[in-house]
């Protein structure tokens, strides 16, 4: 009986990783209310039991994907994958106000710039400090420091070597990681809590899936806002990072 639970669980992968993700919801909304009296966003603890059970699956099997190296929850990867994530942005987009994303203005834009530029120039500043001196290197991890799409792009553009460029990535990681976690602790202190400063906040912080993340935490009516100026942050930092950051970095250092 056992064995055949498991494998009608295994073959229909999809269904079984839409369970198994419905529980832990479940279980996370349980929490807030009951440890946290809901200052503590059930969606936020998701996030942390969803990593913390990401990195026990990937002791045990040794694999790189997470919870979806078991066989029985193949589906769970399915479900985090670029084409259900991009379906779910698109969805939130009908939540979307126009007149909302039209007071954003010039502070959308500026915030644009300032986060691709502020985040580029921390990145570098730490491979500086961890050795990485020459320019390809700097720009390199700088830009992963902006996401870490926008890392292996440039370093594959200015042709870094792949170790390089698997430290841009993990920058990226980090900085998406610590986005999705702390900004829900810190929202009521900076204002995020309408859809101006979702914008700005997305325009800022930049990673598409810690932005996400943490709005999803804060105010799920928020996401689509935050993710359009992200997505924006990642295209502008994909132009830039090969470009006027390289040539700026590469200026200053030789």
């Amino acid at each position: 009986m056992e064995k055949i639970l498991l494998d009608v669980l295994t073959k229909n992968g999809l269904l079984t990783g839409f369970a198994v993700i419905g529980l832990t919801m479940i279980l996370s909304y349980w929490l807030s209310s009951r440890f946290t009296r809901g200052k503590l966003h059930g969606s936020a603890i998701a996030i942390m039991l969803g990593l913390a059970l990401a990195y026990v699956s990937g002791l045990f099997t040794g694999g790189q994907k997470g919870v979806a190296d078991v066989p029985l929850l193949t589906g769970v990867g399915l479900l985090g994958g670029a084409m259900i994530r991009d379906f779910a942005i698109t969805a939130t987009a009908f939540g979307v106000h126009f007149q909302e994303i039209r007071k954003a203005g010039l502070s959308g834009v500026v915030s644009l710039l300032v986060g691709v530029v502020l985040s580029f120039v921390i990145g570098a500043a730490v491979a500086a400090a961890f050795g990485y001196t020459d320019a390809v290197s700097m720009a390199t991890i700088g830009a992963g420091a902006v996401t870490y799409i926008v890392g292996p792009v440039t370093g594959a553009a200015i042709g870094a070597s792949s170790d390089v460029m698997a430290l841009s990535i993990a920058a990226g990681l980090v900085k998406a990681i610590l986005v999705m976690i702390a900004s829900p602790f810190f929202a009521p202190r900076i204002g995020l809590d309408n859809p101006r400063t979702a914008m700005v906040f997305g325009g800022m912080m930049g990673t598409t899936s810690g932005v996400c993340g943490a709005l999803a935490a804060i105010d799920p009516k928020l996401v689509p806002y935050g993710a359009m100026t992200s997505t924006f942050y990642t295209g502008l930092g994909c132009l830039m990072g090969p470009s006027v950051l390289f040539l700026a970095t590469q200026a200053m250092v030789g």
